[in-house]
């Protein structure tokens, strides 16, 4: 536990380089959120999740874009929370199921706390042979109300209470469906009430998406009563997600270092340098987008975005499908990367595979 909060003590210390900041908070809380959706069978690349965001205002139609966009903005609610300090209620975490529920057709069991049993694994009439059945439906609102107040303490460790909150959300399995992204959600919300990650967002299911099969087996450990070994795997996950957060900042570092090489080194005022240094955090952009990032003219913005295209920063969409449009590949490619190679067991590394 000492060991996994150094290293989030050690990414939050780590220096802002260039424009990074930001962007690293956005990459990192957009990998966690396809991490998280990925847990749970959704799987999409960050290209894809980056056009569909760019087309959220213009009425998307790709669901499973929209379902892990909505993850993202469940996130983003829980982290808030977590900043705000108020002791967390129920219906916090009502509110953080209904969000994560918006961009789907699932609205009638968004945010409805389960007045049914449930249960994971064997079949869809009876729990026989069910890998896990959760605590009767009378039970979950009180289980859910004394996980509230235990999250609420502060007398225990941060990494000891986030392990604790999300194993005991995940076996008390409150709503119908989406439990898993729920639950991951509130540890953000935990570490960040404790000011353990006031900046970023260490990618911890992202690890844990590495190895579900010890992702699982710790739940379960955890269920039958063995909280230490689930709290030692829950350590070292986010050990390694740290690690890898300043990892992925270094990579963006020295991608903007070539960038700016590449543009001959403009002033930090020139539109052009800043649109540049926004593309980590909107890879998918167009002029009004620049305008509203830069604050510069139209003109100015589409003679930098043509510039970043020249210098083959940007690529440009097909503007019969997308209208005039651009997306960063080298910083999508970089992502995709970075996780990828995450997701690689090591021994595979070793052996070239």
């Amino acid at each position: 536990m000492t060991e996994a909060s150094l290293a989030l003590q050690h990414l939050e210390a780590s220096p802002p380089r260039i424009a990074t900041l930001g962007a690293l908070a956005q990459n990192l809380l957009r990998s966690e959120s396809v991490a998280s959706s990925r847990i749970e069978g959704v799987h999409l690349s960050h290209k894809r999740l980056a056009r569909a965001a760019y087309q959220a205002d213009r009425r998307q139609q790709d669901r499973r874009a929209a379902e892990v966009l909505g993850n993202v903005e469940a996130m983003k609610q829980a982290i808030e929370l977590g900043t705000t300090g108020n002791p967390l209620d129920v219906s916090d975490i009502e509110d953080i199921h209904r969000t994560l529920l918006r961009f789907t057709e699932d609205a009638a069991i968004a945010g409805v706390v389960r007045e049914a049993q449930n249960w994971i694994g064997g079949n869809d009439y009876n729990p026989i042979g069910a890998a896990y059945v959760p605590p009767p439906p009378e039970r979950v609102r009180p289980l859910l109300a004394d996980l509230c107040a235990f999250v609420n303490r502060t007398d225990l460790a941060p990494i000891v209470q986030a392990g604790v909150a999300h194993a005991q959300f995940e076996t008390i399995h409150p709503f119908a469906d989406r439990n898993g992204r729920v639950g991951r959600a509130l540890i953000y919300t935990v570490l960040r009430r404790r000011g353990e990650i006031p900046n970023y967002i260490p990618p911890i299911s992202l690890i844990l998406a590495a190895e579900p099969k010890e992702y699982i087996g710790g739940l379960i450990a955890y269920r039958g009563g063995d909280v230490s070994s689930w709290l030692g795997q829950f350590a070292d996950a986010t050990a390694r997600a740290a690690s890898e957060a300043e990892r992925l900042a270094n990579s963006i570092e020295e991608l903007e270092s070539s960038w700016l090489d590449e543009l001959g080194q403009p002033r930090r005022d020139a539109a052009v340098r800043q649109l540049m240094s926004s593309l980590p955090q909107q890879p998918v952009i167009d002029v009004a987008v620049g305008r509203q990032l830069t604050g510069k003219s139209h003109v100015s913005v589409g003679k930098a975005l043509q510039e970043l295209e020249r210098a083959g920063i940007l690529n440009r969409l097909s503007e019969r499908k997308w209208g005039r449009a651009w997306e960063c590949d080298q910083l999508l490619g970089l992502v995709e990367g970075f996780e990828k190679s995450i997701r690689t067991p090591a021994h595979a590394v070793r052996n070239g595979m």
